[in-house]
């Protein structure tokens, strides 16, 4: 009884405090963004006052929670995460992050262990569903990436022609922050203002980098920086950087057109022997609950377990080529 009430109590301050995380949350200012001091009223009688105090720090929130955010600027963990946010272009904090995959463990191995009575299965089970807000991050990281690496080919193209009709790099670089649109454009409106604001070049990218690292934008990025030391025809060496990046795109798409039967399968070898648990239990609880009631049915499951996902590393490890 006392661990019931435990896990209700956990579950109920976790979707709380996930509510209040994610509802007030603020977006945090980009690195293009600083703060300026408002204009004075002219009709306004002159009183002296104290100057303003402007902060033109960029401010980290990591959660919207006082004590969460004092306790996650504490570890290195928390940067890394607020990146992979970012990333992913998800309007979340690192607070609201770690309340929805602790609710979510909560919530799952509670009904789980209500319905097994198994400690050990709640636990594992609860694990792989606290998993899913992170995994759903990372789904959404890989799209933005993905459609990065569609429309950088487009971006280049758009580069060169700036360059060719005279302009600078650093107008090429807010013609492409101004009509590609998001990831790129946003990514590149940072790199410029950047610039702007008296960062070199080679920061303004490096910091790039870190935020989209791709191996094509890589290649672009090195391109220009040795262009920038060594001179030469910028135009033409994006131009080349173009046909590099549409040429390894297109090689991409052909590996994942023939490899499409072997992840599929692996895909299917993973999931079935799950559903067709979950399946049976519904259908004879007493019969599948030997799996987690019985010395000899836990061995069998771990045993399960750990081919499964020996088998399924395997597998994507065959299909995943890198061009």
């Amino acid at each position: 009884m006392i661990l019931i009430a435990v896990l209700i109590f956990v579950a109920v301050f976790s979707v709380a405090a996930a509510y209040v995380a994610a509802g007030g949350t603020k977006k945090t200012p980009d690195l293009s963004q600083a703060q300026s001091l408002p204009e004075a009223n002219q009709w306004a009688p002159s009183v002296p006052t104290a100057e303003p105090v402007v902060e033109i720090r960029k401010s980290t929130l990591m959660s919207s929670i006082p004590w969460m955010n004092r306790w996650l600027t504490k570890f290195e963990l928390a940067p890394m995460i607020r990146l992979l946010l970012y990333q992913a272009s998800v309007k979340w904090t690192v607070g609201g992050l770690l309340l929805f995959m602790a609710a979510a463990f909560t919530i799952a191995a509670y009904l789980v262990w209500l319905r097994t009575r198994s400690l050990l299965f709640s636990i594992l089970f609860g694990a792989a569903i606290g998993f899913l807000p992170i995994a759903y991050v990372l789904f959404k990281r890989a799209k933005r990436f993905k459609q990065f690496e569609e429309e950088l080919p487009g971006a280049l193209d758009l580069m060169v022609s700036a360059l060719r009709v005279g302009q600078s790099l650093n107008s090429a670089l807010s013609l492409v922050a101004k009509e590609c649109p998001d990831p790129i454009g946003a990514e590149f409106r940072i790199c410029f203002d950047e610039q702007n604001f008296g960062l070199e070049l080679r920061a303004a990218m490096t910091n790039m980098l870190v935020r989209a690292p791709l191996q094509d934008l890589r290649l672009v990025v090195t391109a220009i920086l040795i262009q920038k030391e060594s001179g030469g025809n910028l135009a033409e060496v994006l131009e080349k950087s173009s046909h590099v990046t549409r040429e390894r795109f297109r090689v991409k798409r052909e590996i994942k057109t023939r490899t499409a039967q072997g992840r599929m399968t692996g895909w299917v070898l993973t999931c079935l022997p799950i559903g067709l648990g979950i399946f049976l239990f519904f259908v004879n609880p007493k019969l599948m609950s030997v799996l987690w009631t019985h010395p000899i049915g836990v061995k069998l499951l771990w045993a399960a377990g750990s081919m499964m996902v020996l088998g399924s590393a395997i597998i994507q490890k065959i299909v995943r080529i890198e061009p």
